[in-house]
Parts: C-alpha cells; structure tokens; sequence
C-alpha cells in the first residue's frame, strides 16, 4: 500500500530535502512554518519582541536548517523524535540565541556620558581592627604586605625568600580566619 504524500516520514522528508527537491522543500517549508512559528512565538512572548521580530526569526529557523548544504537537517535522527518534536527544539534553539543577543547589545563606554560611567572613589572611614593574636605572625605580614603595601603574590614572595605558592596559602588562611571572626562578631551583634 502506497503512502500519500502527508504521510511522509520525517527521514523521507529530509531525504528529499538534502537531494536539492525544490518542490519537497517548499512543501516542507508551508508544512512545518506553523510548528515553528510557533516554538518561536513562545520563546519571544516572554520578552519586548514584536511581530517582526518572530517572523524574523521564524525565517532564520528555516535558512539555519538548509546552511552549509543541509548540515543540520542531515543531522536529524527520526528514531529519536518526531520530525516536528525537532523542529520545535530548534525553532526554540534559534530564538533563544536572538534573544541572547538582544541582551547582549552592549553601549560603548566612549559613547555613555561621563556622568553615568563615573564611580565615585570610595575611601573605608576607619581603619579595620583585627585582634591581636588573630592571625599568626606571618600571616599577619603577608596580609600586609599584600594589602597595605599594595603588593601583588610575587613581590611579597621574593621580599619574603618564600615560593609565591607559600604566600597565596597564608594569605588564604589568613582570609579564612577572618571571614569566620567577623562573621561570628555580626552574628553576635544581630542576636
């Protein structure tokens, strides 16, 4: 018993695509543009996009899948999923990377106004009390060091005679011994 053309597997759909059919594609193409349309309207909905921009991104849908001689559609595996479950994993592919660089439009900083770019410089009030006793005499200098005398890991290992690698752990543990002082100190003053 011989199949009608709607009841066309999706392999023998893309068979005929990726042979060059102009026929099977557009039938394809007025088949299928709802599924997409679709998939991409979802996706866009949520967002500040406008009817344009789904249909735009609806014909990218379709110029993605005959790029590069059909390389994406030879990719289709029908015993994974149906021709249409596809598209709509696509379709939803495509419209999220469009949505990405909408985001992603960047201003230039020479083009924002001075005054939205500047930051004011920020200088701490007091100086940071840590306790005597706290941190060992190393780490205390490391910290120091690093900190006050605005060294980077190199400069205060060659200062010190030490591998660089010696002044990154003391400085770690250095920062561990205080995170969990002053975090037991503001737990102390919010009880």
């Amino acid at each position: 018993m011989r199949k009608s053309r709607g009841a066309e597997s999706g392999s023998e759909i893309t068979a005929r695509l990726v042979r060059g059919d102009k026929a099977a594609w557009d039938a394809f193409v007025g088949r299928y543009n709802p599924v997409v349309f679709a998939a991409v309207r979802k996706v866009l909905a949520r967002g500040q996009f406008d009817a344009a921009d789904i249909n735009d991104v609806t014909q990218d849908v379709f110029v993605r899948l005959c790029k590069e001689d059909f390389r994406l559609i030879r990719r289709y595996e029908p015993d994974r999923a149906a021709l249409s479950t596809w598209l709509t994993v696509v379709a939803t592919s495509t419209a999220l990377d469009f949505v990405r660089k909408k985001r992603a439009v960047r201003v230039a900083l020479d083009d924002l106004p001075e005054e939205v770019a500047s930051v004011d410089p920020v200088e701490p009030q007091d100086k940071l009390k840590i306790p005597d006793g706290l941190l060992s005499p190393r780490q205390a200098l490391v910290m120091e060091l690093i900190f006050e005398r605005d060294m980077d890991v190199a400069e205060a290992a060659s200062l010190l005679g030490v591998n660089p690698q010696t002044v990154r752990s003391t400085q770690h543990k250095a920062l561990v011994k205080l995170r969990r002082h002053f975090e037991a100190v503001g737990r102390t003053a919010q009880g």
